[in-house]
């Protein structure tokens, strides 16, 4: 498998414009000049392309889409495409990334199958940013920051359009919302070696951790994190009540944490009390109703 770590090299290998800078690179497809089919390849930078009429010749019985795509670093990606498309792309690098986090979002590590489908208004306004963009792109380094600030529109713009497509279609999202939840439950059906964690859930509905995150967030207006400590301080509120047969220590086993003392710590964190706390005022309500 073939590893692009810049730039150039790899609209080599696709067949596109040679970049004009090692952090930024604008262009629009050209499929006369381009590969239009591959093995698998992986590139060490981030890539956002936006494509118009696009064929998937892997995908059985594809119809042409209009869509955003994501590829980053270690993602490994081949294709087979119909030569009937356009579009523009982005190419962003690690440092870049790095030196200006606050500019970019979680999407940049979507997966290549959790495309954004762009309306016809939408099309026209990222074409228009396009335009603008590869106006700035061409000053070299002329007008740097008025580039990185329209990149910066373009971010938020794909932002805003992810969110209407969660609304649009809340059948098909409100379903990941489900399984996540009962995959949740499933966790503690059967013994646990460590607490649940988002990777694992992620992975579980074949989603990257930041689109997963992001459905998860819309809907339900907390993080799968948040989701997932307020199941485990459930759980725990439930064994602390009823299972008398176990100490704190084995609850904490139980629920997959390796150290009692973390246990302790994240339950008063969220709960106010120890687990030992907790106990005890349960144990003391139960008495006080017993002596009515």
């Amino acid at each position: 498998m073939k590893l692009f770590k810049d730039f150039k090299t790899y609209n080599e290998y696709l067949g596109v414009s040679k970049p004009l800078d090692n952090d930024i690179d604008i262009g629009y497809y050209e499929p006369a000049t381009m590969l239009l089919k591959s093995d698998p390849v992986m590139i060490d930078f981030y890539r956002v392309s936006f494509k118009i009429n696009f064929t998937d010749k892997t995908t059985p019985n594809a119809k042409p889409i209009t869509a955003v795509f994501f590829n980053s670093p270690e993602m490994v990606g081949g294709w087979d495409i119909e030569p009937t498309f356009s579009g523009m792309y982005l190419q962003l690098s690690k440092k870049i990334i790095e030196e200006n986090r606050f500019l970019f979002k979680n999407y940049l590590d979507y997966g290549l199958h959790e495309a954004l489908f762009l309306t016809e208004s939408e099309l026209e306004e990222i074409s228009t940013l396009y335009g603008l963009m590869i106006k700035y792109y061409n000053q070299d380094k002329q007008n740097y920051g008025v580039l990185l600030s329209y990149v910066n529109v373009l971010i938020s713009l794909v932002e805003a359009f992810y969110k209407r497509q969660f609304s649009a279609d809340p059948k098909h999202y409100n379903r990941i919302v489900t399984d996540f939840q009962q995959s949740l439950k499933d966790y503690y059906n059967a013994p646990v070696s460590q607490s649940p964690n988002v990777q694992f859930f992620a992975d579980k509905l074949g989603l990257t951790p930041n689109y997963f995150g992001d459905i998860i967030k819309h809907f339900t207006q907390k993080s799968p994190i948040e989701n997932i400590h307020e199941f485990v301080i459930t759980k725990a509120k439930e064994m602390l009540e009823k299972r008398t047969d176990l100490n704190n220590t084995e609850i904490a086993y139980e629920l997959g944490f390796e150290y009692p003392n973390y246990f302790a710590r994240f339950f008063k964190k969220q709960v106010n009390l120890t687990p030992k706390e907790y106990r005890l005022k349960v144990l003391d309500k139960q008495s006080a109703m017993e002596r009515m």
